[in-house]
């Protein structure tokens, strides 16, 4: 389990294709000693287990695989080496909960509609598909690219969310612009509840 909350912005330093998919390298911050080989890190919101982690050229590392399906279904498939991306390492009990829920299973892919600066903040248009669009509600929490946000408002199949200062500075969302793709995990009490729904 994850909060949302972004620890560092990794950057991919290779990508080795596998039989399923792919091994990525990240470049890190974190204290190799301190990742333990099983460990799950949030990359950009999926859930990722370390398979090797270490120090080479001047940097720490830790490496991941990657299926076939999870590089369909996420962002992932368009990582190149150079690619920066958020992490979280995954919680431990008694961490502050910081964010809201988060697992690292992402639904989907949404679309950035429009970025407009404003007074510092960046205020963010998405459009997220159909079948994830009744999961997103205002003032409900959403998973972009592994950060928690706030939605502030919801028109079909859009939503808007606000970014701070400071996320804009400690994330990528600095660097986020129209067109780009963010993976999306919606909310996880708001799945029960329509699984609730459904089968009541």
């Amino acid at each position: 389990m994850f909060t949302g909350i972004v620890a560092e912005v990794g950057e991919v330093i290779s990508i080795e294709p596998l039989g399923a998919g792919a091994r990525l390298r990240i470049a890190t911050m974190f204290e190799p000693q301190g990742i333990a080989l099983g460990a799950s890190i949030a990359c950009s919101g999926p859930c990722l287990t370390v398979v090797e982690r270490g120090s080479a050229e001047g940097h720490n590392f830790f490496d991941i695989d990657a299926s076939s399906e999870t590089l369909a279904r996420t962002t992932m498939g368009d990582w190149r080496p150079g690619a920066r991306i958020n992490l979280e390492r995954a919680l431990k009990l008694g961490d502050e909960l910081g964010g809201h829920m988060v697992t690292g299973h992402i639904d989907g892919v949404a679309s950035i509609v429009e970025r407009r600066d404003e007074g510092g903040m960046a205020r963010f248009t998405l459009e997220a598909p159909r079948n994830l669009a009744r999961y997103i509600a205002e003032k409900g929490s959403v998973c972009l690219d592994g950060t928690s946000l706030t939605v502030n408002e919801v028109n079909d199949t859009r939503f808007e969310a606000m970014i701070i200062p400071h996320t804009l500075a400690v994330t990528t969302w600095g660097e986020r612009r129209a067109g780009d793709r963010v993976n999306l995990e919606v909310d996880l009490f708001a799945r029960y509840l329509e699984r609730l729904r459904l089968v009541g």
